[in-house]
């Protein structure tokens, strides 16, 4: 290994596991100097120029604090995509992809048609899902200013149209139904769930996107299933990511709007994770 990977290791050393602190470790200097595998594993003679060793230090200090790697470098991949983060959008996560997959699946025939994602955050999956289906016309919704800056720039550097418009979920009026897909991954943490997180995610990712009340787990979910009895058109579909503590009590709230057709889906790490409803 190059001698910088053992010196940014030993930085880390003591605030991550050994083989988190180790890939840590090379992800930076993959980023920074732009190492191959093989420089990497063997470019011990490969020099590296004081201001990318600055930017390492600084860098490694960030990790010691617990920063996100995501946010440190700017950058997630999210469906084989490149997307920019930072700390006014949620870091895209890999089971967000299922329920990526899923609507795929099940969209990809459905033409013409239009989708709305409502509190999209970074914009990774609406900006998936227009990457991946063309023929889909993607609106998508947040309450934040800032991090539709984020989404914007992410459908521009992935060169896909999505329709982006500030809206609070939770204040919004119902309107005409003219969607064939609503979906969310809204926030659904309560705050009792706070002790058993991560400070990497507590002290650093957006709370306005992650938490509910402890009295309201489903506050965002109700409201967007009440939305979607009169948005989705008839035999349209609602999508959610859910908080798999809550999948029994998700399920019966949309049986008592109306909602038919029910299907609750495992992620990649076998926890219900998702849900589908069909309007009637």
């Amino acid at each position: 290994m190059h001698p910088v990977y053992h010196e940014i290791k030993k930085m880390l050393a003591g605030y991550y596991p050994d083989a988190e602190a180790s890939a840590l470790a090379k992800m930076l200097l993959v980023e920074v100097l732009h190492f191959s595998t093989l420089e990497l594993f063997g470019g011990k003679d490969k020099e590296v120029f004081k201001k990318d060793l600055d930017v390492l230090y600084e860098m490694s200090r960030r990790l010691q604090n617990q920063e996100p790697i995501q946010y440190i470098i700017g950058k997630e991949t999210f469906c084989g995509m490149p997307f920019v983060v930072n700390r006014h959008v949620l870091i895209p996560r890999p089971e967000t992809q299922d329920l990526v997959g899923w609507i795929i699946e099940e969209v990809q025939q459905t033409n013409p048609c239009r989708l709305l994602d409502m509190g999209t955050g970074s914009g990774c999956i609406a900006i998936s899902l227009a990457k991946k289906l063309p023929h889909v016309q993607v609106e998508a919704w947040d309450i934040s200013g800032e991090a539709l800056q984020v989404a914007r720039q992410n459908a521009l550097n992935n060169q896909v149209k999505v329709d982006f418009h500030q809206q609070d979920i939770l204040s919004a009026s119902p309107g005409m139904a003219e969607w064939n897909v609503i979906v969310s991954n809204p926030p659904y943490i309560t705050n009792k769930e706070k002790a058993e997180m991560e400070a990497n995610v507590l002290n650093w990712e957006p709370h306005t996107a992650l938490f509910v009340p402890d009295h309201d787990p489903l506050l965002f979910y109700r409201k967007i299933a009440q939305l979607g009895m009169s948005m989705l058109m008839k035999g349209g579909a609602l999508y959610f990511e859910i908080n798999r503590a809550y999948g029994t009590e998700t399920i019966a709230m949309l049986q008592a709007l109306g909602y038919e057709n029910i299907i609750i889906r495992k992620d990649r790490f076998n926890n219900e994770r998702m849900i589908k409803a069909t309007r009637p």
